[in-house]
């Protein structure tokens, strides 16, 4: 901006001086008269900036705003707006086609750049509500590059049941006041969907390649890894929930193969696929059994069928106890012959789905899977992992094997006094890439942590860190899982982890 010029009246006492008044090299020159002494007294007692003599030239006038108008057309502009203070902002006028270079336009919130011709790039990122970009094999792209908008595929939308005492609200999904709460949680919403969208392409792949001869060791790793890239790993912020089940037979849950384990999947073998991922501590639990032999189909079409049954009476205001003898009812329908012999198909007492919570695997309500159980009721908002257990033995697991999965007490702070050095030295370890969220074995082979096991087991005898043993039913039984995670929103029932397959 130019800068401001002022009007300099120059006074002398001799009469024979003349003043000159400069505006911008405009010179005006103006006689006084030396007649009276008492008037050039008085203009010396003038301060700058006081009003211009009554017969100074209207010439003076014009040329200031002449100035004034020449400084409003040199001001620079940057991107179409003047850079001063006080000034009226401009907007650039749009290019023609056919102009050199080019220009950034935006197209649905993304920028997309104008070629010379005239024609468009295609934009850096797909518009919103578009169809996204598709996957490699094996799946490398994070799910969320894949959805740019932060948009995710929902979940399979349910209407809520009645519960059996008739109590509870309807017309929930025209409800204005409900739909008002799920807009002030649609980040929460987004990030379970996301992190239940990279659980649906973790398990399509891994079912596309899983086969007899495969170690077990090597198949949790395959599975962990693709499951990393795609929830797009970043300590506590996105990743894994808990370490990866793969229970085999008799063995119903939390078995993963430690460092050195051998064990090699075979044709015969009911294996149960368990995993979580989490977005900022939002998890999304579920599971499936994978079988070669079809003779174990009956079994896995019971499980899979009262696990259903648990979603579509879960709801709000539902009592636990009601859901599990409904779970109960179907599982215990089937039958399953094996080797020419009859089963029929018990759910496991001793098992049940679970409430879930931020970086809480086991939230403190739990779903029976068998009729007696307690009264609570499901509420609003709530999370849970509806999952079943069918086997062909006693129904009932016992601790076996050795341990693998462990997880710290939800309740224990992060200032608890350790007498162990070695000791003290894994918890900061477990807070810094666990937190409250399950860990196994070879995880903390992963992060470089070398003869832990002492220390481990102390933290284990102290309280701190709980051991979770493989769980399992009488040898040469078969047992299969299933399990989804649902939430219950004020309007509806979403299966956050419903796919294609199951």
């Amino acid at each position: 901006m130019a800068d401001k010029q002022d009007v300099k009246v120059s006074e002398k006492i001799n009469d024979e001086e003349e003043d000159d008044i400069e505006v911008n090299g405009v010179e005006e020159n103006i006689d006084e008269s030396a007649k009276s002494k008492k008037k050039r007294k008085k203009r010396k007692k003038k301060k700058v900036g006081e009003e211009e003599p009554e017969n100074a030239p209207d010439e003076i006038d014009e040329i200031l705003n002449q100035l004034k108008l020449q400084d409003q057309k040199d001001t620079p502009t940057v991107n179409g707006v003047e850079d001063g203070d006080g000034k009226k902002k401009k907007k650039n006028k749009k290019k023609k086609a056919g102009e050199e270079g080019s220009e950034s336009k935006e197209v649905n919130g993304e920028i997309a750049e104008e070629k010379e011709d005239g024609g468009k790039k295609k934009a850096n990122k797909k518009k919103k509500g578009g169809a996204p970009t598709q996957q490699t094999t094996p799946p490398t792209i994070p799910i969320s590059d894949l959805f740019p908008n932060g948009n995710f595929p929902e979940g399979e939308v349910c209407e809520y049941p009645i519960p059996q005492d008739m109590r509870g609200a309807k017309d929930r999904s025209t409800d204005e006041e409900k739909k008002a709460l799920e807009k002030a949680q649609y980040y929460l919403y987004e990030e379970v969907r996301q992190a239940a969208e990279a659980h649906r392409q973790t398990r399509q792949y891994m079912k596309s390649i899983l086969k007899p001869g495969m170690q077990m060791f090597d198949i949790c790793e395959t599975l962990e890894g693709t499951a990393r890239k795609l929830i797009n790993e970043k300590g506590l912020e996105a990743g894994l929930a808990f370490p990866t089940g793969c229970s085999l037979n008799h063995c119903a849950a939390h078995y993963t193969p430690n460092a050195g384990d051998k064990t090699v999947l075979q044709y015969d073998d009911v294996c149960k696929i368990d995993f979580g991922t989490h977005v900022n501590g939002h998890l999304v639990d579920c599971a499936f059994t994978l079988t070669f032999n079809p003779k174990y189909d009956e079994l896995l079409k019971a499980v899979k069928d009262a696990t259903n049954t648990g979603i579509r009476e879960s709801g709000i205001d539902v009592r636990l106890c009601d859901i599990g003898k409904s779970i109960q009812e179907v599982m215990e329908s089937y039958e399953v012959e094996l080797d020419g012999k009859s089963y029929q198909v018990k759910s496991i007492r001793n098992l049940n789905g679970h409430s879930v919570s931020q970086y809480r695997i086991h939230a403190g309500k739990t779903v029976p899977i068998v009729k007696g159980g307690e009264a609570t009721r499901m509420e609003e908002g709530e999370f849970y992992a509806i999952e079943t257990f069918g086997s062909t033995g006693k129904g009932v697991v016992h601790d076996d094997m050795e341990t693998s999965h462990y997880m710290k007490n939800f309740d224990v702070g992060n200032n608890v006094a350790v007498r162990v050095a070695k000791s003290k030295q894994l918890l900061q370890v477990i807070n810094q890439n666990f937190g409250t969220l399950a860990f196994c074995r070879r995880w903390l082979d992963r992060i470089g942590q070398t003869k832990y096991l002492m220390a481990l087991k102390n933290l284990c005898d102290v309280g701190i860190i709980d051991p979770y043993p493989p769980l399992c039913d009488i040898k040469g039984s078969y047992t299969a899982q299933f399990e989804h995670t649902i939430l219950l929103r004020p309007t509806c029932k979403e299966v956050l982890t419903r796919g294609d397959d199951y």
